[in-house]
């Protein structure tokens, strides 16, 4: 993708220390020199979720509506909650609420080059400090660019930053569905294990579901309440004005992922000691998310006290199991296989973008399981088929994120001028013109967005945040 391009004939210096030298015809101007940050309008509560016209605002989609009030194509800007975050859009009609934007009428460059900048600027890093972080309209149009005056050199950088943002998501996307299918072929082998155990002629018996087929004829069956314990976790926002507090540090949904835990960012809480003591997380705890998109409803891991006196959000259950008989890792195999998908897609209250559990839904949980040291042998050969495919995922994962670190690396090159794509891009062969979304980002920005959202659920995450 890269091959053949080589920097500028000649270079002056920028004045300007981080950004150093730039192509000899272009131009060094500040942001507010290039472009105009218009500020949407503020549509009415009440209306947003109604119409056919999709609304983008500070925190991103916030419903629909029923009339636009920008200009395709059109870059949007986040100002609150995804503050900096630049998408792109060459839908005819949307509209754009209480956030930045910029159209045709706000700016004499390329919209498409400008996107690439805007995300190149960061500006998420230009925020007001404050309780509500957001974006400075002031502070952004101080920020510094190199600035290609010929609309058809900034016309030659986006042909071919295209180009590659194509093959970029065709790749990505083609390394996903592998993962997909990987995922697939590992979660069969786990359905069939902890469901009909090693033993392939087993006698079986009625499980007394009708969603669910026979078992082992020596399993027990029960509910998840007569073998653990439910924990349910610590509400946020509460006033203890006049009381001792601790800090502690907690849980939140994206902190619990499938089968795994990310704790890269750990938030702390204020709270009396006596309220923490309630929702203080023990090794071996089966922790599972109260909420998000349907498919990743209840989705769990175990914890191994990873972090000391850690406590959990309220949309995240602990669940203790009696270890006499029920061992966390077995559970989670169980709750992750398709046994546990469908229980909690028949079960869940589902709203617009969101599915939900609750405690007396999770106790209610049928659990079936042989004796201890059958389950510890389940377990053992359920990591030993997985291994490979394990090894195979994870492979897959870095090749991905090499690829979106090569896109970011490549961007930065060209938008800076270290690189002259002009030749590169008038060699490319004609494009389909499509209409893009402004969900698929400015092609790709932001990483790509984790193209067609295979793992993540961030959205349904960060409003189940909000909501406490």
């Amino acid at each position: 993708m890269i091959h053949g391009l080589k920097p500028y004939p000649a270079y002056k210096d920028s004045d300007v220390p981080w950004l150093g030298q730039v192509p000899q015809h272009w131009e060094v101007r500040r942001l507010k020199n290039v472009c105009h940050l218009a500020y949407g309008d503020s549509l009415p509560t009440e209306t947003r979720q109604v119409g056919q016209v999709a609304v983008f605002g500070s925190n991103g989609r916030v419903g629909f509506h029923t009339y636009a009030n920008t200009r395709s194509p059109c870059i949007v800007i986040g100002r609150k909650g995804s503050f900096g975050k630049v998408n792109f859009s060459d839908n005819p009609v949307f509209a754009i609420d209480t956030t930045f934007f910029v159209d045709e009428r706000f700016t004499k460059a390329n919209l498409r080059w400008l996107s690439y900048l805007l995300g190149w600027l960061r500006l998420d890093e230009v925020s007001k400090d404050s309780a509500v972080p957001g974006l400075s309209r002031e502070d952004a149009y101080q920020r510094t660019m190199a600035y290609p005056t010929a609309v058809a050199e900034q016309d030659s950088i986006v042909r071919y930053l295209r180009h590659v943002d194509r093959q970029i998501r065709h790749y990505v996307c083609s390394k996903q569905r592998l993962i997909a299918l990987l995922n697939e072929q590992k979660q069969a082998i786990i359905y069939q294990a902890v469901t009909r155990g090693l033993d392939p002629y087993v006698q079986l018996k009625p499980s007394g579901e009708a969603w669910l087929e026979d078992v082992p004829e020596h399993w027990v069956l029960a509910r998840l309440k007569d073998v653990a314990v439910v924990q349910t976790g610590l509400t946020l926002g509460k006033n203890y004005q006049g009381m001792a507090t601790e800090s502690y540090p907690y849980l939140r949904v994206a902190n619990v992922q499938h089968g795994r835990l990310d704790l890269t960012q750990i938030k702390h809480v204020n709270v009396p000691p006596r309220d923490a003591a309630g929702t203080t997380l023990k090794a071996g705890d089966v922790l599972m998310t109260e909420g998000g998109d349907i498919d990743k409803l209840g989705r769990g891991c175990v914890w191994h006290g990873e972090i000391p006196e850690c406590l959990h959000q309220n949309h995240i259950f602990a669940v203790r199991c009696d270890r006499e008989v029920l061992l966390p890792e077995f559970l989670v195999g169980v709750i992750s296989s398709r046994l546990g998908r469908t229980y909690f897609q028949i079960t869940a209250k589902q709203t617009t973008n969101l599915a939900s559990t609750n405690s007396s839904t999770l106790r209610a949980f049928p659990i079936m399981f042989p004796p201890v040291s059958e389950q510890r042998a389940i377990l053992e050969e359920v990591a030993s088929q997985t291994t490979q495919l394990d090894a195979a995922i994870s492979r897959t994962e870095n090749e991905i994120a090499l690829s979106r670190e090569f896109r970011v690396r490549l961007i930065a090159d060209v938008v800076t001028g270290k690189l002259d794509v002009r030749e590169a891009a008038a060699a490319l062969p004609e494009e389909v013109k499509a209409p893009e979304n402004i969900e698929d980002g400015a092609a790709l920005s932001e990483e790509d967005e984790e193209i067609e959202q295979v793992e993540t659920g961030t959205e349904a995450e960060e409003e189940l945040d909000a909501d406490s």
